[in-house]
């Protein structure tokens, strides 16, 4: 009899990819989920026996789908799987009930090694309707990749940045000894023109301090910026506990900087592992301290015509500290990348195939 299987993230791209990522002897029944509360109705209507759930949705995210499923006692198990790796994000969900926690991407090895250890899958193949089934979901899958959109891409570049943001705050979340509050990443292809206004938006901040790196490789250029408010920079400086022997400018400087470094190193290593790619990276480069949005951004925009925009907003709710790390790539940016997260998942189902 097949295993109910209900993946919920909000991401199509990322629930192609756990579908895939399924042992192939694994007789499975396979439905979708894109929220937290679509994942209720399911497991309540039986098609989730075992759940494998994100953490970072919209309308409810996956500690809210956790907490419904522990009050209403609902029969399933659930593994996360989330971009969101941070120690407290682990602990938090095991506390709320979930059986394990697996970082993305998935590692095929360690995802059948968990379903083994729990006696969920028994590493052993079975009928020849559960080879049917994995024909017929790779065939559904290979069918929604030939009728690619642009919505498709930029949600397959999406998901990436999500996993590459969720390393960035894992590493903050070290340094700082706090919870780092991780967003869906604000991902818009806009005219470089827009820049300015559409990140007014987001910061509505009247002065602001920014430092931006460059990055290259294999046909993928950016650049990365990381934003803070004037407001939150002594926040900043008294939980990274300098030593108050500099002036506050000093330290607000050295803050920035090294925060800067964390974040946007962290995230470019991120990228370069799902893409294959070795960055080059400039130095860091202090834009301005203490200057409207605008000011920062037009020196460095101008160059650019159609643009990819990638906004995080991280927070340390805790502190009432904010800052957004923004990632800029020229508008065909986006083919190269969406090619290479293709190349490299198509790559890895060849090689799955052989063995």
């Amino acid at each position: 009899m097949s295993t109910p299987i209900l993946i919920c993230d909000d991401s199509g791209f990322a629930r192609r990819q756990m579908a895939r990522s399924l042992p192939d002897g694994w007789d499975v029944d396979v439905s979708f989920a894109e929220n937290g509360e679509q994942a209720l109705t399911l497991i309540r209507e039986g098609k989730g026996d075992v759940v494998f759930l994100d953490l970072n949705m919209p309308v409810m995210d996956g500690y809210q789908t956790m907490k419904a499923i522990r009050t209403h006692d609902l029969p399933c198990l659930v593994i996360v799987v989330s971009g969101d790796v941070q120690a407290q994000a682990r602990e938090k969900m095991l506390a709320l009930g979930a059986l394990d926690f697996i970082r993305k991407p998935i590692d095929n090895e360690k995802l059948s090694h968990i379903l083994s250890s729990y006696g969920i899958y028994s590493g052993e193949s079975h009928s020849t309707g559960a080879r049917l089934h994995k024909a017929q979901k790779n065939n559904a899958l290979e069918t929604s990749e030939n009728q690619t959109t642009n919505e498709d891409k930029l949600d397959a570049c999406r998901e990436m940045v999500n996993i590459a943001m969720g390393r960035a705050g894992e590493n903050l979340a070290e340094l700082l000894g706090e919870f780092i509050n991780l967003p869906i990443p604000n991902l818009n292809l806009i005219e470089s023109n827009e820049l300015s206004m559409a990140v007014a938006e987001i910061n509505r901040n009247e002065s602001v301090s920014a430092v931006s790196k460059g990055f290259i490789g294999e046909g993928i250029s950016g650049e990365a910026l990381v934003i803070f408010s004037d407001t939150n920079s002594q926040n900043i400086v008294e939980l990274l506990k300098y030593p108050p022997s500099a002036s506050s400018d000093k330290l607000a400087l050295e803050a920035l900087m090294d925060v800067s470094n964390i974040l946007i190193g962290a995230c470019l290593n991120g990228l370069s592992e799902q893409l294959n790619v070795a960055f080059s990276q400039t130095h860091p480069v202090l834009l301005g301290q203490h200057q409207g949005l605008s000011a920062l951004l037009s020196e460095n925009v101008h160059r650019w015509g159609k643009l990819m925009a990638i906004e995080i907003g991280y927070a340390i709710k805790a502190k009432d500290i904010s800052f957004d790390l923004l990632l800029l790539f020229p508008g065909d940016a986006i083919n190269h990348v969406y090619k290479r997260l293709i190349s490299d998942e198509l790559d890895a189902n060849v090689d799955k195939e052989r063995l």
